[in-house]
């Protein structure tokens, strides 16, 4: 592949729902610029951007796959580098990393199915990053799908911003070309997307006034003197026209409307042509980071001509083709064989061959200008997010933003001895993704494997199995809950053991009372007088209470909120000793809290869920059955209310699911731990009956 400058590249995010045609569209782009002489087919799992088993198996996208096109443009070739992500929300974390890098977006629509949960998504992900967007609605090769419906719920839904560019041509109920509104001609279909010019028919012509009108305001806004020749009536020419709208969406005020068939290839040069037209090359943008070498904000423009630095945004383990790390290079030039040096680990690497990756094919280039996309092969320091410099210039690029994972299972390995090998295989698995996290819960003894959602989980699983031969099983994740006591009581506790020689004597009288302060396991004071306990046996009695609270005697939970008081007791002056009164304040401990009126207490959550104006009701109501407490509700200003609530922990469970089903999966949740509440009645008995075992087997 031929080495591009930083103004011939176009990084391009495709993004839309799961099942709308993003992957098919880029399959036609590939075909119809000749990097592949026949397209593939989802169906038959033969696609470049599908090419992981997972993928094939299950005909969708799960990674974000790069496919980098080389183009013929208006002004010579450019170099498109796709970036094809999957649509279904469990993945959004491949999104995020792809938006990281991407300097534009085509939005795919399928016409018969008309906007989706995914696009919206697509659209408020390029909002709050401000990328130019177009919008490529597919399958109008279907009888039933209408352009201008949809055309009409796009404007509703996104505003004066949606631009038709182009309107079907049909004849005998079959899509046969369109008419391009920007150049008022009609287009035939010949092959492909190769098309003749055709006249325009005749009930193509009000619509086509409407549209070229709203381009021609549109174009008129973009200066006083547009302005003044448009209200006398002046024409502008084609370059005039070409030149405003360009400027229009690379700001994103206008987002054109494109239409084809991704699985006849009819209408992907036309999008090829509007990406070299209208979107930005990558210099339109500035690199922001930090200067460590000063403490200060970094700025620059995409410039080859400077020193090197990148950032790794994504990376791929593979056991057949190995591990790549793709990065986008910000100013430089980047060249084979060459010390780079990682900032974020202080660290330096020895560079091999430098690749472009197209699905899983890797094509070796001479180097990588700023703006361009490519991928280094078996780096040993270097990871996700990381920034690559000189070591004279060191610069940190901040990492992409990545969606927290809230839903998490228990796991254990099948096979006995498979530890080890279950570990490593996670462990690449989440230098992959990002939203993939494992977490070693030691208080509640189980490891956790936690994601967006259950799709991603079960996709986890089936990947550890048929990638790395490993079997784990997933089940419900245990809840820490927390003991304390309700009631002050006093107690004695003595230990005495005689078995020849000196024995052992401790005597305690303790007194135990909630200490208000749920945030520390126990609070330790001593009242004794006239040396009834000698002082040196204090921190005995202590270290008694301190192991104990470890462990409840109701169901072996830890306890919090304990005030314990020595009060007085008894020694004897050869017996005693530490370990004799240590295990009197246990005895202590584990009597007088069972008579202090036990409870158990449960995590709580403060919940933020954000939906759409008409789902509030639904959500509010589910939350009342799973225990929550609805605090309030905020307008975001766009549409959406965020629902502020607290809810215990385990009822969380399977909450991501239920608020997709709730809303159409328009609805997002995040939540932190804030405090503990005693559980209800029915849960500590449940607790309390299920964890008997344990309390008896003195065994967490």
């Amino acid at each position: 592949m031929n080495v591009y400058g930083t103004k011939q590249i176009r990084n391009v995010a495709l993004l839309g729902h799961g099942g709308a045609g993003k992957t098919t569209l880029a399959e036609a782009m590939a075909y119809v610029t000749g990097a592949i002489g026949r397209m593939g087919k989802i169906i038959d799992g033969n696609t470049i951007s599908d090419y992981d088993k997972e993928e094939t198996k299950r005909q969708f996208s799960i990674s974000t796959s790069l496919i980098p096109l080389e183009y013929e443009g208006e002004d010579g070739p450019i170099k498109v580098n796709l970036l094809d992500t999957p649509g279904y929300f469990d993945f959004v974390g491949e999104v995020e990393e792809a938006i990281s890098v991407a300097d534009a977006a085509v939005i795919v629509v399928n016409c018969k199915a008309g906007i989706e949960v995914g696009t919206y998504k697509a659209w408020e992900i390029c909002e709050k990053y401000k990328l130019p967007r177009l919008f490529f609605v597919t399958n109008m090769d279907d009888d039933q799908a209408s352009f201008r419906e949809l055309l009409l719920k796009l404007e509703k839904e996104f505003g004066r911003k949606i631009a038709p560019f182009h309107l079907p041509i049909r004849e005998n109920e079959k899509f046969i070309g369109f008419v391009n509104v920007v150049k008022m001609a009609g287009r035939r279909f010949t092959v492909n997307s190769d098309y003749v010019e055709c006249e325009i028919p005749e009930y193509s012509q009000k619509n086509l006034v409407i549209a070229r009108e709203a381009l021609m305001e549109a174009v008129a806004e973009t200066s006083e003197e547009y302005m003044e020749r448009y209200f006398t009536g002046e024409e502008f020419t084609l370059d005039e026209i070409s030149s405003a709208l360009r400027e229009h969406v690379i700001e994103g005020n206008i987002v054109p409307v494109m239409l084809g068939s991704g699985l006849n290839a009819q209408g992907a040069k036309m999008v090829l042509q509007a990406i070299d037209k209208y979107f930005p090359a990558p210099d339109h943008y500035e690199c922001i980071g930090v200067d460590i070498s000063t403490g200060e904000r970094f700025t620059a423009k995409y410039n080859d001509n400077v020193s090197l630095s990148a950032r790794v945004f994504k990376t791929v383990v593979d056991p057949f083709i190995g591990k790549y790390s793709l990065l986008k290079i910000c100013t430089g030039t980047l060249k084979p064989d060459s010390i780079i040096f990682n900032v974020n680990k202080d660290s330096e690497e020895k560079l091999g061959r430098l690749y472009v990756l197209r699905g899983k094919e890797a094509i070796e280039v001479s180097e990588l200008r700023a703006g361009d996309i490519g991928a280094v092969s078996k780096l040993n320091v270097t990871q996700t997010g990381d920034t690559i410099a000189l070591r004279s210039a060191p610069i940190v690029y901040h990492k992409p933003e990545i969606s927290t994972p809230y839903t998490y299972m228990r796991y254990r390995t099948k096979t006995k001895g498979d530890d080890d090998k279950v570990s490593n295989a996670l462990s690449k698995l989440t230098e992959e993704d990002w939203t993939l996290k494992v977490v070693n819960d030691t208080e509640n003894r189980q490891s956790l494997l936690c994601a967006i959602g259950d799709q991603q989980l079960e996709v986890a699983v089936s990947k550890l199995l048929n990638r790395y031969k490993v079997e784990i099983e997933l089940s419900k994740p245990k809840f820490a809950y927390r003991e304390t006591l309700r009631k002050k009581v006093e107690v004695q506790g003595k230990y005495k053991k005689q078995s020849g020689g000196h024995g052992q004597y401790g005597d305690v009288k303790m007194s135990f009372e909630p200490s208000d302060d749920l945030e520390k396991p126990y609070i330790f004071e001593e009242s004794v007088f006239g040396g009834s306990v000698p002082r040196n046996y204090f921190p005995a009695v202590e270290k008694g209470i301190a192991e104990c609270v470890l462990k409840g005697p109701l169901a072996a939970y830890p306890v919090v909120g304990l005030k314990a008081t020595l009060l007085d007791g008894s020694y004897h002056p050869v017996d005693s000793s530490e370990l004799a009164f240590k295990m009197a304040a246990t005895t202590a401990f584990k009597k007088g809290f069972m008579e202090a009126n036990p409870v158990l207490l449960e995590p709580i959550a403060s919940l933020k869920v954000r939906v759409p104006d008409k789902f509030t009701g639904d959500v509010m109501g589910d939350l009342n059955r799973r225990r929550g407490r609805v605090l309030g509700m905020n307008s975001d200003h766009h549409g959406k209310q965020i629902i502020e609530a607290d809810i215990p922990v385990s009822e969380l469970f399977g909450y991501n699911t239920d608020l997709r089903s709730m809303t159409g999966g328009m609805g997002t949740y995040e939540y932190e731990f804030s405090r503990y509440e005693l559980a209800p009645g029915d849960i500590q008995k449940r607790e309390v009956e299920e964890r008997a075992s344990k309390v008896d087997k003195g065994t967490a």
